[in-house]
């Protein structure tokens, strides 16, 4: 995000339904052992992402919470220590116009993604604008997070953003090596939807044929094997490391570059904007480079924690 002029606008008077929702209770945690593991695939779907570089990893124990950080969540901590995110300090984020009641109502976006939108007000209490709201959304993910905003929650529950061997194994579920958290059977727009993603022609017609245009329940989908919900789709997750592609070749090495300029970090899970004909990134090895200080209405996270 690097729109100027309304960076010190910072929204204060949050409306009453944040004090409402409000719910500090942490989820389960799944406990994972120490063990040898791996990131990437021997069948990258798009290599020009990194991810047909495997590499090796032997992992300590940890902890992962079965769902991504809810709206009610994020509430409490924002209650208790005032913490306004980035999307709040900029006055604006950035929305999938087919979530409007107008999509015309805000330019299209550039860069090839017209169907994104700066949408003045948009942040995690106002996914779609200053005229949406969270009422009915507690136990959804929160949205509009920027990698800042997933650190200092992190940090405030006792916890940390994974890395990407952590969450590629929490994602197989114990499975030896699986295309999705669930096996290797594809999503379809018809009759079979074990995540929350685009079901349709992305980005004109969204049949909702998984019962949901945005966000979903953070349950409202099965676990995978561990009994982790959403470890596809609904909302992208922030991962603790910078993006990067572990390769020597002259391709990677100008990518990498690219991304260190930007400050882009690695999310991982896709999100309900995903399509295998658009953004084939819900699969376990996909991977996602985004600036550090964006988060749009499809960026949350997830909590993972050191164990013995």
């Amino acid at each position: 995000m690097t729109r100027t002029g309304k960076g010190s606008a910072i929204q204060a008077d949050r409306p009453k339904v944040v004090a409402e929702i409000a719910n500090s209770a942490p989820p389960e945690k799944v406990y994972f052992k120490g063990a040898h593991s791996f990131t990437g695939t021997a069948h990258p779907a798009i290599p020009q992402d990194g991810e047909g570089v495997i590499r090796k990893y032997r992992l300590k124990p940890f902890e992962v919470e079965t769902v991504p950080v809810t709206v009610a969540r994020f509430a409490a901590f924002v209650i208790d220590t005032d913490y306004v995110t980035v999307a709040e300090r900029f006055g604006w984020g950035l929305v999938f116009r087919g979530l409007l009641d107008d999509p015309n109502s805000v330019p299209p976006g550039g860069g090839g993604t017209p169907w994104w939108g700066v949408v003045d007000g948009a942040c995690w209490y106002a996914p779609e604008g200053r005229n949406s709201t969270i009422v009915s959304r507690a136990d959804h993910p929160v949205t509009h997070i920027a990698f800042e905003d997933a650190q200092a929650f992190a940090a405030w529950a006792g916890a940390r953003l994974p890395s990407e061997a952590e969450w590629e194994h929490a994602a197989r579920g114990g499975l030896e090596n699986p295309k999705f958290p669930w096996g290797d059977k594809e999503p379809n727009d018809a009759d079979y939807f074990p995540c929350n993603i685009f079901q349709g022609r992305f980005p004109e017609f969204n049949s909702i044929a998984d019962g949901w245009m945005g966000t979903s329940p953070v349950t409202a989908f099965e676990p995978n094997g561990a009994g982790l919900h959403d470890m596809a789709g609904n909302v992208w997750e922030w991962t603790a490391e910078p993006f990067r592609i572990r390769s020597a070749s002259k391709t990677a090495q100008v990518r990498n570059a690219h991304a260190r300029q930007y400050d882009e970090r690695l999310l991982k899970g896709g999100s309900f904007l995903c399509h295998i004909d658009y953004c084939y990134r819900y699969r376990i090895a996909a991977r996602l480079a985004g600036a550090a200080d964006s988060g749009g209405c499809n960026s949350g996270f997830r909590l993972f924690y050191d164990a013995a």
